[in-house]
């Protein structure tokens, strides 16, 4: 299940910017740039894959850096196109405006009944960074709900499959219903990579597969998937102030980290319920709270 969560150890400020900090150590060569966990304190102690850091997840391996470098560039590259008074290389679909409306006022309501907290965290931005984030938190929603909701027993891997299609779908333009007309608005408006959309699909596959993981290492990459994407989503909604001095790549670390923790606080409130009911996600609780401290 995708915790989606406002970054609160965020500091908002004027016109809904946000700058962060993080502990992450962060590399760079030339223009490229490099997104690496921080130092373990535990190296060595345990055999890890090759895709997984002693900590947790090897970014450089999920290809994070390039959702950064797309989504700062084209960031860059929509202020331009704004200051210049000329369109960007995308042609905006045109919807009817009450159309629209409808959309958003849809995202809305769904995100006030069912992430209260989340919502009135979102009341603290600008109209349009509000309409964009209950756009996407909808989408993940619905995305969840593919694995968790009523219907969930009859998912299978075409189902995912679809949803991946219609992602694509959103991203060129053509929503298939109102709420996705939301996002292809949203999509068009801010930097948003679709990577991340993809990434969290990734994360519902993983769902169908298995309940339980062998260790904490499979379970980091889990929560990456079904939140740490999350972070990475809404960054170039919230936006960084434009004085910041605090680098992208660490804006986006710090909300890469927000997401998964947000995932594994979310694990470990529902242990005692999943256990009656079956096996949980976990190895051992004290194994997350060791890994997590």
């Amino acid at each position: 299940m995708t915790t989606i969560s406002l970054a609160t150890t965020i500091e908002a400020c004027n016109g809904s910017k946000f700058r962060c900090q993080s502990s992450s150590t962060i590399t760079t060569k030339r223009d490229s740039v490099s997104l690496v966990p921080p130092p373990s304190k535990q190296a060595g102690s345990r055999n890890f894959p090759s895709l997984l850091s002693s900590q947790g997840i090897c970014h450089s391996d999920l290809r994070v850096h390039e959702i950064v470098q797309r989504q700062t560039q084209s960031n860059n590259s929509l202020l331009d196109a704004i200051r210049d008074g000329v369109d960007c290389c995308r042609i905006h679909p045109q919807f009817d405006p009450s159309f629209l409306q409808e959309a958003y006022d849809r995202s809305q309501k769904l995100c006030a009944e069912y992430a209260k907290t989340f919502y009135l965290g979102s009341l603290l931005m600008t109209e349009e960074r509000q309409k964009a984030i209950w756009a996407i938190y909808v989408w993940c929603r619905r995305t969840d709900e593919l694995v968790d909701g009523p219907n969930s027993d009859y998912l299978s891997s075409s189902v995912l499959d679809r949803w991946e299609e219609r992602l694509e779908d959103i991203f060129n333009g053509r929503p298939y219903d109102v709420l996705d007309a939301a996002l292809t608005d949203t999509v068009f408006k801010f930097p948003l990579d679709i990577k991340p959309f993809r990434d969290m699909i990734e994360g519902m596959r993983m769902d169908t597969v298995k309940c339980r993981y062998a260790n904490f290492q499979e379970l980091y990459l889990y929560c990456y998937y079904v939140a740490g994407t999350v972070g990475l989503m809404s960054v170039p909604v919230m936006g960084i102030a434009e004085e910041s001095m605090v680098p992208p790549h660490t804006v986006y670390n710090s909300a890469l980290y927000l997401g998964i923790g947000n995932q594994l606080t979310n694990i470990l409130r529902d242990v005692g319920e999943d256990e009656a009911v079956g096996p949980t996600s976990l190895l051992d609780p004290a194994d997350v709270c060791t890994y997590a401290t």
